[in-house]
């Protein structure tokens, strides 16, 4: 059952009886109300009453509002307010702009701005490569999204996205030293969206694709890619992709299988789902079927647009038909980015012995982690409440470092699969609750951006 956590994490200001058991009432009916005290901290006090901020972790917004009425039901007890501590975190968004440089006096304005900056300017007209190391360029990546597919929750337009893309530019930051920079279009055109981006590139030196919805996402990447001359990475293919690659390699030294011995069952073929198929076959797996809400994917479906076409040609050798349920009979492992409660305790009874199964969907998994570990010896998610999470931050800040850092103006499978093999190689004695390392493993972007950098500058990228 899913625990409270502080994605719905909340502050009460609360007035109480000045009484020796008010601190102790507050936090037990908390309790009961199935919430996790997390603080407690006493704001004022007088002779009879006292005033405190109690802050708990909740389950939802439903379950917030019955910690909040448990409150109130206390004799003499009195809610003020109630702060979302998510919301408090967004305020004003979570970005800002800092010089690098100080301004202190004219001199300093005279070489940053006019006139010393022109001589700048011109050497870059000269010689335009010179942006990769004299401008915010040789740092700076665009997070690009269209708002049409945004995390889990659909297609809710630019400006809800916008949260996302402050998070993941946060990200780049933190964990590899990547400026990166929010760029949310309110189009959802994918021509549209290819002359803007194309138009804004020079700025950048790298450009990461964010929650745009599949097919749409496969046809503007390629076209990026085709058009510019920095490396164009959609994280919800890629980022993805390296990183369940990286679980599988080190889940099936888990279970001691070989990757060519196993079928594969991957459930969801959208963005997601087809990279992990795409980066994985290089590795020859014994079998590889792509499940979807059409059945096992095959050549002789009629619905097949040209990225189900291409996994129908080069998965399922046996051309076998079906739903989900029979795709599993037999299977070793399973990748699910797809939707909730897919699974049951007859499907994953069909695999076979020493299964794993990797249920990605968020927020809630295409099965119960916890019926999950009765029948697989393996079992990860896309959550962070439980082992093995599956996170994209384990990947896309080294990527682009080591992108950056080599320069690169593409970036190819070969540096993908080297990032899977490096964020794999962190964890030298992987067990059944520890596949891949911890998203705050300060090796982890080092060892990513070396590996990248590595291959783009073997292949002269």
């Amino acid at each position: 059952m899913p625990v409270p956590g502080p994605g719905y994490s909340i502050t009460a200001r609360v007035s109480a009886p000045a009484s020796s058991g008010a601190a102790g009432e507050l936090a037990a009916a908390i309790g009961r109300a199935g919430g996790v005290v997390t603080a407690f901290d006493v704001v004022d006090a007088s002779a009879d009453r006292i005033l405190i901020d109690i802050s708990c972790n909740a389950l939802s917004a439903d379950h917030v509002r019955t910690i909040t009425e448990a409150l109130t039901a206390l004799a003499g007890v009195e809610v003020r307010k109630v702060s979302d501590r998510t919301f408090l975190m967004h305020l004003g968004g979570k970005l800002e702009v800092t010089p690098k440089i100080s301004l202190r006096n004219r001199d300093d304005l005279s070489r940053a701005y006019t006139p010393g900056v022109a001589r700048v300017c011109q050497a870059i007209a000269a010689n335009p490569d010179d942006a990769r190391r004299l401008t915010i360029k040789r740092n700076t990546v665009a997070v690009v999204t269209d708002g049409s597919a945004v995390l889990g929750l659909g297609n809710l337009g630019a400006a809800a996205a916008l949260p996302v893309m402050e998070g993941k530019a946060a990200l780049f930051k933190r964990f590899a030293g990547v400026d990166a920079w929010p760029v949310v279009l309110d189009t959802q055109d994918p021509d549209e969206i290819v002359s803007i981006v194309r138009a804004i590139a020079p700025a950048y030196g790298g450009i990461n694709l964010e929650d745009i919805a599949a097919p749409r996402c496969f046809a503007i990447e390629s076209r990026l890619r085709a058009e510019l001359d920095i490396p164009v990475f959609h994280d919800d293919q890629h980022g993805t992709a390296v990183v369940v690659l990286a679980a599988l390699r080190n889940a099936m030294r888990v279970v001691g299988k070989r990757l060519a011995d196993c079928k594969v069952v991957v459930c969801g073929v959208g963005a997601a789902g087809s990279a992990i198929i795409r980066l994985m076959l290089p590795e020859r797996p014994g079998e590889v079927l792509a499940v979807d809400l059409g059945g096992i994917v095959h050549p002789g479906r009629k619905d097949l647009d040209d990225n189900l076409a291409w996994i129908a040609a080069h998965t399922n050798s046996a051309r076998t038909s079906g739903a989900l349920a029979e795709a599993l009979v037999g299977a070793d492992v399973f990748v699910g980015v797809s939707a909730p409660n897919l699974l049951g305790e007859p499907e994953l009874a069909s695999m076979a012995a020493d299964a794993v199964v990797f249920a990605l969907a968020n927020p809630d998994p295409e099965v119960d982690p916890l019926l999950a570990h009765r029948h697989a010896a393996v079992v990860a998610t896309g959550r962070s409440d439980y082992p093995n999470q599956i996170n994209n931050v384990l990947v896309f800040p080294g990527v682009f470092r080591g992108l950056l850092d080599a320069q690169a103006r593409r970036v190819t499978d070969p540096m993908l699969r080297a990032a899977a093999a490096a964020v794999a190689g962190v964890v030298a004695d992987p067990n059944p609750s520890f596949i891949v390392p911890s998203v705050f493993d300060p090796t982890v972007s080092v060892e990513v951006a070396r590996a990248v950098a590595g291959v783009a500058r073997a292949e002269g990228r």
